[in-house]
């Protein structure tokens, strides 16, 4: 019964196998064709991403080829464009000096009489014109030409006569009694030159030739020309105003003062060597009372400081060099007289003509807050203050400083001279004395 059951089991084992091993046959063969079905599928999208990297890398390459073509013609637009406008630019900045050349030649040529079209469309045949007739303005003015006229002279009177033209430049005056040269007095009018020109104005008038000519030559004779106007010492003091005269009262002063300063320096320093030369000789005959003499008949400083150490010349020598010293310092006051007053106006001088420019630029300033700056004449007054002043204290200042100095220095000179004599004296009576 057991092996009954055992083979049972067995048989029921083996059959159990057999359906396994028909279930594992189909599942692989079934696995078999999924994995060649799947491998053919992968063959396939793999030649297809091939086939489609390829049209795209081609397209790509095409689309870069294009960029690459809109760029390049991008720039040459783009400089085309730059260049368009840098002509329009050149076209305009031409168009605006073209019509800035019109109106100059408008205005230069139309006192001469010609009227030009300032219209650009217009501008060929205008330059055209302008350049024709300029060229025959041109010869007529290089001409000598005369026309009848009037003109002012020196005292203001009006004449009528001949006018002279040396082309465009300069203009003579001529009539019966007169004959001179014009210098424009404003608004297209002329009056005579201060300089005689009698003989270019007749040799002209005469059609004669010149060698040389005396004339005014001016550019336009809209605004009066002041020619040939020399100012005196007392119109430039006068421009300076007030402050100006008051440097002019120093100046002379200080002139005075130096003059003074240099006579009594002169007298002080002219005798010196001759009285001491007596005054030794007299010491040397040991007659103190002759010395003492010749001291008193002379004058000067140097007299009295001698008669001051012959006074005490028996004296010790400390005692005597301090009676000498003294005696030099007494006479220093005199030496000095008028020393300080004159380096004081020195060191005044150029303060007041820094006080008269800060004067004249205050009225020149008034003036253009009042006026504005449109007549130069009427700023004059206060420029002429401000630069004459600072002129004159400059012109006062330096003398006096220089001279100044110099005297003090001469003063200094005698007052060594009139010590070292008194203690040549002193030395000569003491070596005498000795021998």
């Amino acid at each position: 019964m057991r092996k009954i059951l055992l083979f049972i089991a067995t048989m029921v084992a083996v059959h159990a196998n057999s359906e396994l091993d028909q279930a594992y046959q189909k599942e692989f063969t079934f696995l078999k064709a999924q994995k060649r079905s799947l491998e053919a599928r992968l063959g396939t999208l793999k030649s297809h991403q091939q086939s489609t990297l390829e049209t795209t890398q081609k397209e790509l390459d095409t689309l870069s080829a294009t960029l690459l073509r809109l760029t390049m013609a991008n720039e040459k637009l783009s400089l085309t464009l730059a260049n368009a406008e840098r002509e329009e630019q050149d076209a305009s900045d031409n168009s605006a000096v073209l019509e800035g050349t019109l109106m100059q030649m408008s205005t230069t040529l139309k006192p001469f009489g010609l009227e030009l079209s300032t219209q650009l469309k217009d501008s060929s045949a205008s330059i055209k014109e302008a350049f024709a007739f300029a060229a025959r303005t041109i010869e007529s003015l290089a001409q000598v030409r005369k026309t009848s006229g009037s003109f002012f002279l020196l005292d203001g009177t009006k004449v009528e006569g001949e006018i002279i033209l040396v082309g465009n430049i300069a203009r003579f005056g001529y009539t019966k009694d007169i004959a001179t040269a014009l210098v424009p007095a404003g608004n297209g009018l002329f009056k005579a030159w201060t300089q005689p020109a009698y003989d270019t104005a007749r040799a002209l008038y005469d059609n004669k030739s010149l060698e040389s000519a005396t004339l005014f030559v001016f550019e336009s004779s809209d605004k009066e020309i002041d020619a040939g106007v020399t100012k005196s010492v007392l119109d430039v003091i006068n421009s300076g105003g007030a402050i100006g005269w008051v440097i002019v009262v120093l100046g002379l002063g200080a002139l005075l003062l130096m003059g003074l300063r240099i006579g009594f320096l002169r007298n002080a320093d002219s005798n010196t060597v001759e009285i001491r030369a007596k005054v030794v000789g007299a010491l040397l005959e040991k007659d103190e009372k002759e010395a003492l003499k010749v001291c008193k008949a002379s004058k000067g400083a140097t007299a009295r400081v001698l008669a001051a150490t012959i006074r005490n010349i028996n004296k010790e020598r400390e005692h005597l060099e301090d009676i000498v010293a003294e005696a030099v310092l007494h006479e220093s006051g005199f030496l000095d007289r008028f020393g300080t007053a004159i380096m004081v106006i020195a060191a005044v001088s150029p303060l007041l003509g820094l006080l008269g420019t800060v004067t004249g630029m205050i009225s020149t300033f008034d003036v253009i807050t009042e006026f504005g700056t449109g007549d130069p004449k009427m700023l004059s007054g206060g420029i002429s203050e401000a630069l004459v002043t600072t002129e004159l204290g400059l012109i006062v200042a330096i003398p006096a400083i220089l001279v100044g100095n110099l005297l003090s220095g001469w003063a200094e000179k005698i007052k060594d001279n009139m010590e070292q004599a008194a203690l040549h004296v002193n030395n000569t009576f003491l070596s005498h004395k000795l021998a």
